[in-house]
Parts: structure tokens; sequence; C-alpha cells
């Protein structure tokens, strides 16, 4: 039996057949980074990426350049947004608002997420055969943070990083991690032909090859600043940056679990606490040079979460899977939002402890019991 995918791929191939015609027809679809996003009646019920508190308002980022504000975090609107491609993650200091995306995308809004400029875009185009394309070109932007309304990074795919000190009017690259060619010799293929590679052998493979070493330029899935003032960078492969001066120059340190990580949160000092695959999840007090491991009772993937009071912290992930301390030092209790699906990210909402959601069946509220 076809998949359900598939017969949608052959439905939407018939339709979109053109009619038999002497005439050349012009396509009139629309480029999504130029195309305003379209409003949709059920954007609250669909998928969204992130959300955060700006100033007296809630904004919620998500699919199709979906952006949702909201006065009392439970009735929202959707804002008008001059592109259509997917936003993964927003970060806000009072109202000013920036919101990073696919195709290397990065909105700003002044007003608490009510009106929106395009301030960068970086789409994918086709290089010359004699050309080698540059990986992060259309790549996207999964973290951003900033520390003031100047001072702005945003990290993304193939370890593209970029740092704005004019509050995002432009953006200059940073090298977090280095490229393929400055890689160590353990960051790179073995040999084949070496001793112990496959050799004429070819179906076979070493011990030495079947290993998986450090990726030399991971991407990079979030970003955090500690009370001390370092930023701190988490990657796949369990790689970690962190820089003490705003960015100019990066260390690497890799966590004891190989995995991704998909979240950081900064705290006072050089705490930082990382999430991510299969329900890791390390902190450290000293940025990163050395790492415990916090039980979590789960295997299942952690995508984003909250500081708490005290080094609290909220986190949230597949299956709606929600963990919770109430400060730091204290282990983690699991519940279930079990509407919710999939949660991309969880925030402190209100002063009961419940949660404000945003994940694969929109936005919402979750009170643990």
């Amino acid at each position: 039996m076809m998949s359900n995918f598939r017969c949608a791929g052959a439905l939407l191939a018939v339709v979109a057949l053109p009619a038999l015609s002497a005439e050349p027809t012009v396509s009139s679809w629309p480029d999504p980074i130029a195309a305003p996003a379209e409003p949709m009646p059920l954007t609250a019920q669909s998928l969204l990426t992130d959300v955060v508190r700006a100033g007296e308002r809630y904004v919620a980022v998500g699919a199709r350049g979906a952006v949702l504000v909201s006065a009392d975090g439970k009735n929202w609107h959707q804002a008008s947004v001059p592109t259509r491609m997917t936003f993964t993650a927003v970060t806000a200091i009072d109202a000013q608002v920036w919101a990073v995306g696919h195709e290397g995308v990065i909105a700003h809004s002044a007003d608490a997420g009510e009106h929106w400029e395009l301030q960068r875009k970086d789409p994918w185009q086709p290089a010359p055969e004699s050309a080698t394309r540059d990986p992060q070109q259309g790549g996207p932007l999964l973290g951003v943070l900033f520390t003031d309304i100047r001072h702005g990074y945003a990290v993304g795919a193939y370890s593209v990083a970029l740092k704005t000190e004019d509050g995002g009017a432009t953006w200059t690259p940073m090298t977090i991690a280095k490229p393929a060619s400055d890689a160590s010799d353990e960051t790179k293929p073995a040999d084949k032909n070496a001793k112990g590679g496959k050799g004429d052998h070819a179906d076979t493979f070493s011990k030495e090859e079947l290993t998986l070493g450090q990726e030399s330029t991971p991407h990079l899935n979030a970003i955090a600043r500690t009370g001390s003032g370092a930023l701190f960078v988490v990657g796949e492969r369990g790689s970690t940056f962190h820089s003490r001066d705003a960015g100019a120059t990066w260390q690497r340190a890799q966590l004891p679990y190989d995995g991704s990580m998909f979240g950081v949160i900064g705290y006072d000092g050089d705490r930082v606490l990382t999430f991510g695959l299969r329900g890791h999840v390390y902190e450290s007090s000293d940025l990163g040079a050395h790492w415990t491991q916090v039980a979590t009772n789960t295997e299942l993937s952690l995508m984003g979460g909250s500081a708490l009071p005290d080094g609290g912290a909220a986190i949230a992930g597949v299956n709606g899977i929600v963990l919770l301390r109430a400060k730091g030092g204290e282990p983690f209790k699991n519940a279930v939002d079990a509407a919710a699906g999939t949660i991309a990210h969880v925030l402190p909402f209100g002063d009961a402890g419940a949660l404000l959601v945003a994940g694969e069946n929109g936005i919402g509220v979750f009170e643990p019991k």
C-alpha cells in the first residue's frame, strides 16, 4: 500500500500539472523568504518551536514564519511577518525581539512581536561546477542570544556562528569551531590505505573506522550566558564551546557523553546545565572543565528548558516529557503533558508553578500536579 506521504505527493503532482498551452507559463509560486507569512486560524495549534517573555507580553515562533503574541499567555493572535521561513528560536530584551530560522533568516521586532523586519537572510544558491559549495549557506540558525539591545549572537548548522554589535543591523561571522581543513588528525577520517584500514578489503571496516571522532564543524544547537558573563554553546556529538571575551575567542571541550545536546541553561558564576539526546543531562560549575551527570529517569530526548529560581530548572521534550527541579542540587521529578506532543520549549508562567509550553501541538499551559 502506498504511504500517506507518497499519496499526497502524487496528488500534488497531478494538481500541479499545467494545462497544455502554446504560451510559456511563468511560475506564480512565491519565494518563501520574501513572501509574508500567511494568516492561519489554527496557528496556535500548529508547530511552534520557541516562546519568550518580551516585556509585558509573550511571543511564540514556529513553522512557516508563524509568530504569535499574547498579553496573558492564554489568548494569542498572529503577527504580520515578512517571511514564510520556519523560525527555530527566539529571544528578547524587554520589547526588543529577535527570531532566527531556516535559510539563515534573522527577523527583528521593536514592539514585543507585533511588527517585524527582516535583518538577514542567506538562502542556498547553486554553486558553479568548478566551485565548492559552502555548507553553511542556506543552513538553519538554531539558537539566538542577546545580552543587551545591541550585542547578540546566533548559531546554527555546520558551526555557523554570527555576532552583532548594532542590534542586528549587521551580522559578522565568528569562528567557534575549526573548519575541516584545520581539524586535528583525530577528527579526520582514517586513511583507508593505512595499516588497520580497509585497504583492499572493501567489505570490512576497521575498529578505527567504526569509531566516531569529533566532528570538526558540528551543528551548534543552542547558546546561553552565565552569571560570570561567559558564553556557552552546545552542539552535536557532545561538543561544547565557551568564550570569556564576548565571542572574540572560543575554547572547545567535550562532554563525557558523545550524543548531541539540544539546549543549555546558564546560572550564576560559571554554572551551566545542558540537556539533549536520550534524556541525558549534565551540569558543570566551572564552565565545562568538569561535568556531573544528572539523573532524569528517562531516555526520551530533551529539547528545551528554562532556569527556575535558586538553580532550579524546567526541561521538556519528546512525548510531552517534563522534568522539574525546584532548586539546584535536588533531583528532577518527571511529569507528562500528554496533550502537548513533543515539546520544543518551556517557560515559567505565573506564580503557581505553571509552565508555558510550545511544541508540535502549538502553545498551551501545563500545570504540574
